[in-house]
């Protein structure tokens, strides 16, 4: 009888540790799987947002290209990934940043679909100018180089869209001189490519002092 009893004492400690071990697995397990959802529901949530995102930009790129119908349909203008270009031919005569008629009327058409889109996606428009790698012809004493006479061009396509009726907290100049070209500059028609302005939606920066982004 006594070794009996000393046969049960034995076995339920043995069936104690088992039971806790088998316990503890059962939780280990629990915590992977409880994991493992956890990261798929990130990505997946990421996923979403990413396309939630992409979508967005789909959607205001047609809606860009809708507002710029006209213009586009005429071939006055160009429009790739975003950017809204203007063959500098168009608007200015060689060497020069005084807008040539037909570049008035071509900005006086384009100012309010590209307000009316500017409000509904809390965006501001960038005037950037190019050139082609020619140097300034000699004589032409207003401009040192390229980056100059880029940067005046896309100071008065910027200056006459305001003019015509675009909010100044709307639009900003910048200048690229020869650089970032569409072609290779090594022909004529190749270098009338590079000679443009480009007209480019961005975000408009919050400003808002609640966010803590006033520079004020």
């Amino acid at each position: 009888m006594d070794e009996l009893h000393d046969n049960d004492a034995q076995a339920s400690p043995v069936w104690a540790i088992f039971s806790d071990l088998m316990a503890a697995l059962v939780g280990i397990l629990v915590l992977v799987l409880v994991w493992v959802i956890g990261i798929q529901l990130e990505l997946s949530q990421s996923l979403e947002q990413e396309k939630a995102k992409r979508l967005a930009e789909e959607q205001r790129r047609l809606a860009l290209e809708q507002a710029l119908a006209d213009p586009l349909a005429s071939g006055r203008v160009t429009f790739e990934d975003g950017r809204i270009g203007i063959s500098g031919s168009v608007l200015f005569q060689l060497n020069s940043d005084q807008l040539q008629a037909e570049g008035v009327a071509l900005l006086q058409d384009l100012v309010k679909p590209l307000q009316v889109y500017l409000n509904q996606h809390n965006q501001m428009l960038m005037v950037s100018g190019f050139t082609d790698d020619l140097p300034i012809q000699r004589g032409n004493r207003r401009y040192e180089d390229n980056w100059g006479l880029s940067a005046q061009r896309a100071l008065t396509v910027t200056r006459t869209l305001i003019d015509q009726g675009m909010p100044a907290d709307q639009v900003f100049a910048a200048a690229f001189g020869p650089h970032q070209p569409v072609a290779p500059n090594d022909s004529n028609a190749h270098r009338a490519k590079n000679r443009r302005v480009e007209l480019t939606t961005v975000p408009r920066r919050n400003t808002d002092p609640a966010n803590g982004d006033n520079d004020g």
